[in-house]
């Protein structure tokens, strides 16, 4: 193996053309002013019919911004959005953004005491919410002291508004988003921000323990969409972003804010599930840009509708939360057009992305190369400090701009998670994979799904890959359970959804054609021990493979 060289991506971006760009350290607000000065009417928000201008999306988040001021926020102040995509979202984040608060997105589908958990660990002091989501706020049994307000608003107060349902709740008041917002002025100015001032604490959702804050500056969310628009140059007022991201996840909240800070028409799409939907609203507004993880691009090309979406003018479609296969990815070229697929990777704490694949030059079975700006490394699982060389896997770690400032009232977890090394400071993502010889990325798997069996170590997205070959299957997961005759080691469980035809099919002769693959196309050790036939691989709120729940059912 040889030793990598100082950037070894670096001739990539010479063959590119790709250079760091200049980074701005303004606040979201501040773009907004300039988009509604300079381009009033461009489209800025598009809600099923409902068309939003940036002079109007402007003008709304001023209304909100004065709002908010006049309910006691000031600088300093958290409030949190418990919402799905609908445009309050947007509005509320650029009006904290004005303000120079900090937003929280608040999942819509945690359970009333991790809403009351998140509320009380951020500080949150005025909390805006949808009325048909009010049910999860009642059944907090000890509401957290710092929520002084509620504001409820409903999913048409920017179609057709109405009056919402009425929030009662022991503690904070409670106030109707339209109410407010009818009787606060639409004059509001941005006000002044510094680089690292926290713009929003976004809770990573963690396999164990509490949800921790990750504190996110100015400069992390305004500057990574640059980033990775390195590989795909924006074009101000002329794009069409289409993601099914939630929001309150940090890679919907990133197509947001690039879309905001580069003066985009942004489709919202409230329930990603609705594909129809989603593939409706791309026939009237076809994408220049398109966000999705790999469960949801299955499910838009299997929707008939996606071919009548004219993609000519897509410039890039990002894949992210999830290795995309190989046969996946030819799958969904043959839809979009190939030349566009890019795979994004990182995580909430690295605002998100540190690696990107360059649509221009891929390797399929990566995740890409550091963005510019970025510098991404390989170390060893065990202490951190020794460099893995080429070829070998290890921790991924990485360092820059788009590093967060910490975890929130967390500094023992910050210091473990952001160290000192090579004179920087670099966050440990607990991400493991390796660096080929012209620094593109290749995911093993996260450290704490590493298998160890028969002293080799499995990784398991290795045969979940080879597995997205068979017709059979639908998708897969592998979870390692303690071997108890050989302790230290793995067994290794494979859970399959098979498609609609082998469902017909007698069970015991598909088992018998997985493993006859896997023994045919896998090392030995690597070959599952148990394979599990199930309705369907659960998943995340984001898409991603819920392998908690699956350890939790083993």
């Amino acid at each position: 193996m040889t030793e990598p060289t100082a950037l070894p991506w670096q001739p990539v971006y010479d063959e590119l053309g790709i250079n760091v760009p200049e980074f701005d350290d303004r606040p979201l607000g501040a773009f907004l002013e300039d988009h509604a000065a300079q381009r009033p009417e461009a489209a800025a928000l598009q809600y099923f019919d409902r068309e939003i201008n940036y002079r109007e999306l402007d003008e709304a988040v001023n209304r909100f911004a004065n709002a908010l001021v006049s309910l006691g926020v000031r600088k300093g102040d958290v409030v949190g959005i418990h919402l799905p995509n609908i445009p309050q979202y947007v509005i509320a984040v650029l009006a904290c953004s004005k303000i120079g608060c900090a937003g929280s997105g608040v999942s819509p589908l945690m359970a009333p005491g991790e809403i009351a958990y998140q509320v009380k660990d951020a500080g949150i002091s005025v909390l805006l919410t949808l009325d048909a989501m009010s049910s999860q706020l009642s059944g907090i049994s000890d509401m957290p002291a710092c929520l002084r307000h509620v504001i409820t608003t409903s999913a048409t107060d920017h179609l057709t508004p109405g009056e919402p349902a009425e929030c009662l709740l022991e503690g904070p008041e409670c106030h109707r988003y339209l109410s407010l917002v009818e009787q606060a002025s639409a004059e509001y100015a941005q006000q002044p921000a510094a680089w690292n001032d926290t713009m929003m604490v976004q809770y990573t959702g963690g396999t164990t323990g509490r949800p921790k804050g990750a504190e996110l500056s100015v400069r992390n969310l305004i500057n990574n969409p640059v980033q990775y628009a390195a590989y795909a140059p924006w074009e101000p007022g002329r794009e069409v972003v289409a993601t099914a991201f939630p929001m309150f996840h940090a890679a919907g909240l990133a197509f947001a804010i690039a879309s905001m800070r580069f003066g985009a028409r942004f489709l919202l799409i409230p329930d990603p599930r609705d594909v129809e939907h989603f593939c409706r609203l791309m026939q009237r507004f076809p994408p220049t840009r398109l966000g999705a993880v790999p469960s949801l691009y299955q499910m838009l090309i299997a929707c008939p509708a996606i071919n009548d979406v004219d993609f000519s003018g897509l410039k890039i479609a990002h894949s992210g939360a999830a290795p995309l296969a190989g046969e996946d990815r030819k799958k969904i070229e043959a839809v979009i057009g190939t030349g566009k697929m890019s795979d994004l990777f990182g995580m909430t704490e690295t605002g998100p992305v540190h690696v990107c694949n360059p649509p221009m030059r891929p390797k399929a079975a990566s995740v890409g190369i550091p963005v510019p700006g970025a510098e991404t490394r390989i170390v060893d699982v065990e202490t951190g400090t020794e460099e893995m060389p080429v070829g070998e896997a290890g921790e991924i770690i990485t360092s820059g701009i788009h590093v967060m400032k910490g975890y929130l009232n967390l500094p023992e977890e910050s210091a473990k998670a952001m160290r000192e090394w090579r004179g920087n400071t670099w966050m440990y993502t607990g991400d493991v994979g390796y660096m080929d010889e012209e620094g593109y990325i290749f995911l093993c798997d996260g450290a704490k799904d590493m298998l160890i069996v028969g002293g080799y170590k499995l990784f398991s997205v290795e045969v979940e890959d080879k597995l997205q070959a068979l017709d059979c299957v639908a998708s897969s997961a592998v979870i390692g359970t303690p071997d108890e005759k050989r302790p230290g080691n793995d067994i290794v469980n494979l859970y399959v959804e098979l498609t609609p035809e082998a469902r017909e099919r007698d069970s015991a002769e598909v088992e018998a054609e997985i493993v006859a693959f896997c023994r045919e196309h896998m090392a030995p050790y690597k070959v599952p021990k148990a394979i599990h036939i199930i309705d369907a691989i659960p998943l995340t709120a984001v898409g991603k493979i819920d392998k908690k729940s699956l350890r939790a059912s083993a």
